[in-house]
C-alpha cells in the first residue's frame, strides 16, 4: 500500500466557526461539531489531519487571534498576554462533511483528561482546552487554522511504497487520528492496532475496510494502574511477517519506549516509524505549549 509521500506546502488560513453540536463519546471523550459559513474552504486530507484550534478564555466571546498579521501570526501571538490571547492547541479532524445546505461541518473529538477525578492520565489538573470542551455548548465560538488543500503537511500517516502491513498504537488523545487512519486504509490491508483508554465505556466501534485486528487496553481494568499497558501488549504480540510501517502516538514516554522496542527488538527501519508525543505524564497542557513556544521541549530520541 502507498499514500502520497510528497505533501505540498499548502497554504493554511484562519476559519471562524462556532459549535453546532456536542455528543459524549463514553466517559472520557466528547465530539464537538464546528460549523459556520466561514468554514467553506477548509480542506482536510483525512487520516491523521491536524490543525490549530483557538479557544476563548472564560469571559471572552471569541478567541483573540492576530488574524490580520498574516504569515507572521505566530510571532504576534507569542507577544500577546497569555491571559488574553486565544488558547492554542493542535487537534485532529475526526470527520468533515458538507451539509444539505452547502455549509461545511468539522467534527473534533476531545479527550477530557483531568476534568474528572481518577481519570488515570497522570495529569495534575485539566488545562483550559479540556475544560472548554467539557462545557461547550452550541453557539460557542472558536477559530480554526487549517489547510486549504487536502494534500498538506498536517497529515503524517504516509506509508512508503512496499509497505505490507501497518502497526498503530494510541491512547485516547490519539484515538481520533487512529480512527481516521483506519477509515482510510485500503481493503484487506493488514493492520495490528492497540488503543489504550481510561474506561470500558470509552471503547468505540471503528469503521474500516482493512483486515485490522484491534486490541483495546483499559486502564481502569488494570489492578495496578499499569502505566505500560500498550508497551507490554506490543512486546508480547506476535507480529505479522513482511515489511511494516508503524504509526505510534500518545503519551511521550510511552511513544519513545515503543519506538525503541520496535527498532531495537523488532528490527523496524527507523524511517518506517512515525511517532508523536501528544502529551507528557505530569505536565499540564499549558506547560507543553510554553515549551513548544520557547523551543525548550525535550527532544524525541
Amino acid at each position: 500500500m502507498t499514500t502520497p509521500d510528497t505533501p505540498s506546502a499548502a497554504p493554511y488560513r484562519f476559519f471562524d466557526a462556532h459549535v453546532v453540536g456536542v455528543r459524549p463519546l463514553g466517559r472520557s471523550m466528547v465530539r464537538i461539531t464546528f460549523g459556520g459559513p466561514r468554514l467553506t474552504g477548509f480542506a482536510s486530507g483525512g487520516r491523521d489531519q491536524r490543525f490549530k484550534l483557538f479557544l476563548p478564555h472564560p469571559g471572552q466571546d471569541t478567541p483573540l487571534v492576530p488574524v490580520e498579521a498574516g504569515e507572521d501570526w505566530f510571532a504576534t501571538w507569542r507577544t500577546m498576554d497569555p491571559a488574553e490571547r486565544g488558547v492554542m492547541r493542535s487537534y485532529t479532524v475526526r470527520a468533515q462533511r458538507t451539509t444539505a445546505g452547502g455549509s461545511t461541518e468539522v467534527d473534533v473529538d476531545f479527550a477530557l483528561h483531568g476534568t474528572r477525578t481518577g481519570d488515570g492520565t497522570g495529569r495534575a489538573k485539566s488545562g483550559p482546552a479540556a475544560r472548554w470542551a467539557a462545557g461547550a455548548r452550541p453557539g460557542d465560538r472558536a477559530i480554526l487554522l487549517g489547510p486549504t488543500a487536502p494534500d498538506n503537511l498536517g497529515v503524517d500517516f504516509r506509508p512508503p511504497a512496499g509497505t505490507e502491513w501497518v502497526l498503530l498504537t494510541a491512547d485516547e488523545t490519539a484515538l481520533p487520528a487512529v480512527a481516521g487512519i483506519l477509515e482510510s486504509l485500503p481493503e484487506r490491508t493488514r493492520a495490528r492496532v492497540w488503543i489504550e483508554v481510561p474506561d470500558p465505556e470509552d471503547i468505540q466501534t471503528l469503521a474500516t475496510s482493512a483486515d485490522a485486528e484491534i486490541t483495546w487496553l483499559v486502564r481502569s481494568a488494570s489492578p495496578t494502574a499499569d502505566r505500560h499497558l500498550t508497551l507490554d501488549a506490543v512486546r508480547a504480540a506476535q507480529l505479522p511477517a513482511g515489511t511494516p510501517y508503524a504509526w505510534i502516538a500518545g503519551e511521550s514516554g510511552t511513544v519513545r519506549a515503543l519506538r525503541r522496542h520496535l527498532v531495537g527488538d523488532r528490527g523496524f527501519d527507523r524511517a518506517a516509524i512515525m511517532f508523536t508525543g501528544y502529551w507528557r505524564r505530569g505536565a499540564t497542557e499549558e506547560q507543553l505549549v510554553e515549551e513548544a513556544v520557547s523551543g525548550t521541549g525535550a527532544a524525541e530520541d
